[in-house]
């Protein structure tokens, strides 16, 4: 069961009920593939609104690997979920709630 105080959310993806978390790793991972110089700036892009479905993937992808899942992001592109596109966007709305507060 994910532990939303350790920024941990649940979600089906490809037909499994995962744990999905944004460790420290996991956000470095994502401030190289945004070229954000810091947490700051990678919260700042993600709270624009102006998400591109990879961006999604990567989310989601780093998400899956923070809680110890051995993914790489061609295997999560090919993963379906409930409600298509409106799916995948509120997992990673999910996903960054939990981790920078409801705010981002």
């Amino acid at each position: 069961m994910a532990n939303r105080h350790r920024g941990e959310i649940e979600a089906e993806i490809g037909g499994r009920r995962r744990t999905l978390v944004l460790t420290l790793g996991a956000l470095a991972e994502l401030e190289s593939a945004f070229a954000a110089s810091d947490l700051v700036a990678l919260a700042q892009r993600f709270g624009s609104g102006h998400l591109s479905a990879r961006d999604l993937l990567r989310i989601i992808a780093a998400g899956l690997r923070g809680s110890g899942e051995t993914v790489g992001d061609d295997e999560v592109a090919a993963m379906t979920v409930a409600g298509g596109a409106t799916g995948y966007a509120t997992i990673a709305a999910e996903l960054i709630a939990a981790t920078f507060g409801e705010a981002a």
